[in-house]
């Protein structure tokens, strides 16, 4: 009976670690770290106190479950090549995919938490945005830090890596708010809400980083398409962002540099570029070891081995060595390639299946009955999913780590195959 009085006890209080979840993923990563182990732990008690487990066997998870122990089987000793800290970390990764399970199968069951978290993550967008606004007015954040040295607005952190959670945070924040003003049908609403979303779009355009922009406009494409109400306003903001890009060499010399004088170049050189060579070697990593790749961390333990310095065909200057051990980086700035890398052909087609599942449960009945938050979380997942895109690692948890909390937030929220219509 006490035992089950404390599992009572700590149900009441673990969504309230939810919402901590996003400030420790701003500024505090061991703390992010800790309480996405506790949220784990707590979900799997409470299966074994109530003997809840059907879950495994339903939706995404068996998948998930495949692709995790196909990771820890590659990163073995013996078959993988990072040895035991590569499986003991192989073993660790489950944790992204308990707190998914736990947070659609448990801690945002309750709608009044629901609404906390989209509270709490509109603050986290503003926090983020704010910050870079005030770098951009006054040349510091709010803890003195400059933007970056490459000309980026970095916002809060002191590197620049504000684009992927403002971009992604961008539009369950946005998306909410600017429908309900639509929805008075009013000129002056309907005016605030093409402020807001210019607002929201104009700042990924100032941080200045080349993919976050490129996925928001994405994101806006797939908002059109699944909001109607919200097209013209998406077209007004794209004219705007437009023109704001074209302001730029004016309003931030550094921001015109990076959008469009260094991604030109960079397109022109593609097998030439760090990330046309980075493309390469995990080509070459995947193409060396297809059945299980290099284990968990694979692309950063067989980056340095001279057999894989093979640039792409393409390649002039970099052709002989392919970029050599300097391009060597801790993962291929893309979640595919890392999967591949990691956990060869198997892993990578385990992973996309997975994604494929997760983003077509986030995905149901939205055709139907577009609601604007399950809409934005969608997006948000999708943008992170996209294959043709440089991201940061996936088991990054300073980024990565508000995909699977919208993840498991839009899932908790989408209906349930048993009970839509």
């Amino acid at each position: 009976m006490a035992a089950f009085n404390l599992l009572r006890r700590a149900e009441r209080w673990a969504p309230l670690a939810v919402l901590l979840l996003p400030l420790g993923l701003l500024h505090a990563k061991v703390a992010a770290e800790a309480l996405v182990a506790l949220l784990d732990v707590g979900f799997l008690l409470r299966c074994g106190f109530r003997r809840e487990w059907a879950w495994l066997r339903r939706g995404w998870v068996p998948v998930g479950a495949a692709w995790w122990l196909w990771l820890v089987l590659c990163s073995l000793p013996g078959i993988g090549i990072g040895g035991w800290p590569s499986l003991a970390q192989a073993v660790a990764s489950v944790r992204f995919l308990l707190l998914v399970a736990a947070l659609e199968q448990w801690l945002l069951r309750d709608a009044a938490w629901q609404r906390r978290l989209q509270a709490v993550l509109t603050a986290a967008a503003l926090y983020i945005d704010l910050n870079c606004l005030l770098q951009l007015a006054v040349g510091v954040n709010m803890w003195g830090l400059p933007r970056f040295a490459d000309g980026s607005l970095s916002g809060p952190f002191a590197k620049p890596r504000a684009g992927p959670p403002a971009s992604r945070l961008l539009f369950p924040a946005l998306l909410p708010p600017a429908s309900r003003l639509l929805a008075v049908r009013r000129p002056l609403a309907t005016l605030g809400a093409g402020a807001l979303a210019a607002a929201g779009i104009g700042v990924i355009v100032l941080i200045g980083q080349r993919m976050p922009l490129l996925l928001t406009l994405l994101g806006m494409v797939l908002a059109g398409l699944l909001l109607p109400r919200l097209r013209r306003v998406l077209l007004v903001c794209f004219v705007a962002g437009a023109a704001l890009l074209a302001a730029t060499p004016v309003l931030s010399p550094p921001t015109w540099h990076r959008l469009v004088t260094k991604f030109t170049y960079q397109m022109e050189i593609f097998p030439d570029s760090d990330y046309g060579l980075l493309f390469a070697r995990a080509g070459v990593i995947t193409w060396q070891h297809p059945l299980f790749g290099q284990g968990f961390d694979g692309f950063r333990n067989a980056c340095p081995e001279m057999r894989t310095w093979i640039a792409l065909p393409l390649a002039r200057l970099n052709f002989y060595d392919g970029g050599g051990a300097s391009i060597c980086n801790i993962h291929p700035h893309n979640h595919y390639l890392q999967a591949s890398t990691d956990a060869g052909i198997p892993g990578l087609l385990l992973f996309a299946a997975l994604a494929v599942l997760w983003l077509r449960a986030l995905g149901h009945g939205l055709w139907r009955n577009p609601d604007p938050l399950r809409v934005g979380l969608f997006i948000a997942v999708a943008l992170e999913l996209w294959p043709i895109a440089s991201t940061m690692g996936l088991y990054d948890i300073e980024i990565m780590g508000y995909m699977y909390l919208m993840l498991g937030f839009g899932l908790a929220l989408a209906p349930r195959p048993e009970t839509s219509a």
